[in-house]
């Protein structure tokens, strides 16, 4: 069935990707040269700049970045942030070479893609992903405005997800797993949906988390401790470690820092070698780790009532229908893990404004709060609450401004997508109206332009 009368022509446009480039070069290392192989894929420039993560992973391909660059392209139109979607990767396992050895790699992958314009604020604007982070990107950046002089203006712009001291902007790191969070807020808030179990409240829920890296470990830390939600169970590659009372997330994370691994970790039963963690039972399943965790070998064995999908493409299109048939909530990735990129939205702004978040502001809304609160206390004749004082005082740092900006997107999106499924029951779930509303919007946006 297809639910988008586009024109002929541009539905196949659309899926295609508009190009991909592949990167071969050298760098001498331990006494020899090396050859490594990336990609950058550009899905779409309806909008530009394009924006896309860069992966580090042994098992990456072009197909791969290709389909990730399209999830983009989808992504941001959903969310309405204004890019077109991209990726890139580079075939290499990070824990294969020593910090100064990767710095080498990345600084060449870097030269590569400036002389190629796939880097640049105003063309392609790259971001951490698996294998990556904060520390590649301050790489990168550095990299980009050594081989740019005269355009170091902008040029912190290049890239997202940097450190604060390289135009970083705070809750980048968080943003991903905290979008997460306000996703499972709003479907709960919504009074069209069943909640969970009914219920609207998230306190004692039980949890699984397969994946507990960046996205894994914030996501778990914040329902833990500020939904009061029963983390049970974390999975990863090498087992998964279970606690029914509940884990202490930021303990367990302690512990994987130290020995590298989550098992063994003292508060709570280790499986080692054991792959079977997210079928056991739980309230919400959030796969936030590789592609295709829940496919049609074990869809049937999961027992949970919400999946929220944190990583990309974590449920295959079999084990989607296998789920739905069984009753259970999907809420889809194209909307779930959408925190990053809105935050690295709001990071390319401060770049190119030059003005952190808040600056303009701050002081003047502490001085109208605490206006306020001397007017309650002179109407009612009472002290303001010393519990929230300090905070209904504060005026707001950048985390808190970037935290409102988040949630207000992750709310009216899900509103958006929410509507649209009311709109037009037959489309069935969650996933099905996002992908509508996506590609609505970029069809829109290339008629427009008479493409």
């Amino acid at each position: 069935m297809s639910f988008l009368d586009l024109p002929d022509g541009l539905a196949e446009r659309i899926v295609q990707c508009n190009s991909t480039y592949t990167v071969r070069f050298g760098v001498r290392l331990r006494g020899r040269m090396y050859s490594f192989i990336g990609w950058r894929s550009v899905h779409s420039e309806h909008c530009e700049p394009v924006k896309g993560g860069i992966r580090y992973a042994s098992n990456a391909d072009a197909q791969e970045v290709e389909a990730l660059a399209a999830l983009m392209s989808l992504k941001c139109s959903l969310v309405d942030v204004p890019f077109g979607g991209s990726k890139g990767a580079l075939k290499i396992d990070p824990r294969d070479w020593s910090a100064q050895e990767l710095e080498r790699i990345t600084r060449r992958f870097t030269q590569e893609l400036n002389k190629r314009g796939l880097i640049g604020p105003g063309v392609n604007v790259p971001a951490p992903d698996v294998g990556t982070g904060e520390r590649e990107m301050a790489w990168m950046v550095d990299e980009f405005r050594r081989a740019n002089p005269t355009d170091v203006v902008n040029a912190r712009a290049c890239v997202t997800g940097k450190p604060l001291s390289k135009g970083g902007i705070a809750g980048r790191t968080e943003a991903t797993g905290r979008g997460v969070q306000f996703a499972i807020h709003s479907f709960l808030r919504d009074p069209r949906t069943m909640g969970l179990n009914g219920q609207r409240d998230l306190k004692g829920a039980s949890v699984i988390v397969q994946g507990f890296g960046n996205v894994g470990y914030h996501a778990a830390k914040f329902l833990a401790e500020e939904d009061r939600t029963l983390v049970i169970l974390v999975a990863e590659r090498d087992g998964y470690v279970i606690n029914p009372e509940g884990l202490s997330v930021e303990a367990l994370k302690q512990h994987q820092i130290r020995t590298g691994s989550i098992l063994g970790f003292e508060g709570a039963k280790s499986f080692t070698g054991d792959t079977t963690g997210i079928e056991q039972p739980c309230d919400i399943l959030i796969p936030a780790a590789m592609e295709n965790a829940i496919n049609a070998d074990n869809a049937e064995r999961i027992k949970a009532h919400l999946v929220v999908e944190a990583a990309n493409g974590p449920v295959t299109f079999e084990a989607d229908k296998i789920l739905r048939s069984r009753g259970v909530t999907i809420l889809p990735d194209l909307y779930v893990n959408a925190g990053g990129v809105v935050v690295s939205y709001f990071e390319w702004v401060k770049n190119l404004t030059h003005i952190p978040f808040g600056l303009m502001e701050r002081r003047r809304r502490e001085r109208r709060n605490q206006v306020i609160a001397s007017a309650l206390e002179r109407m009612t004749g009472k002290d303001f609450p010393a519990d929230i004082r300090d905070e209904f005082l504060e005026g707001g740092a950048e985390i808190d401004l970037v935290r409102s900006g988040l949630e207000d997107v992750m709310r009216s999106t899900w509103a958006r997508i929410g509507d649209l499924l009311e709109q037009r029951p037959e489309l069935g779930d969650y996933r099905t109206a996002a992908y509508v509303a996506s590609i609505r919007q970029i069809a829109d946006a290339y008629e427009a332009i008479g493409i």
